[in-house]
């Protein structure tokens, strides 16, 4: 849990940007996002399957763009 003490001199606007940038490092958001509805074994093994494959798509473009500049 992401947790934030006031300083003495601290104004909550500071404090509220420290919390958030925490939140956002821990991937408490993502993972809250993800896990906002329930997905099925299935849809879970499809949605891995197709970012495996944007990945690998990924990894070929910029391999061939690196190949190209040689």
């Amino acid at each position: 849990m992401a947790q934030v003490i006031l300083g003495d001199d601290e104004g909550i606007e500071s404090a509220l940007r420290r919390f958030k940038r925490k939140v956002v490092q821990a991937g408490i958001f993502s993972d809250m996002k993800k896990h906002r509805y329930f997905e099925t074994p299935a849809e879970k093994l499809k949605r891995k399957a197709i970012a495996k494959h944007r990945q690998k798509r990924w990894s070929r473009n910029r391999s061939n763009r690196n190949n190209n500049r040689d």
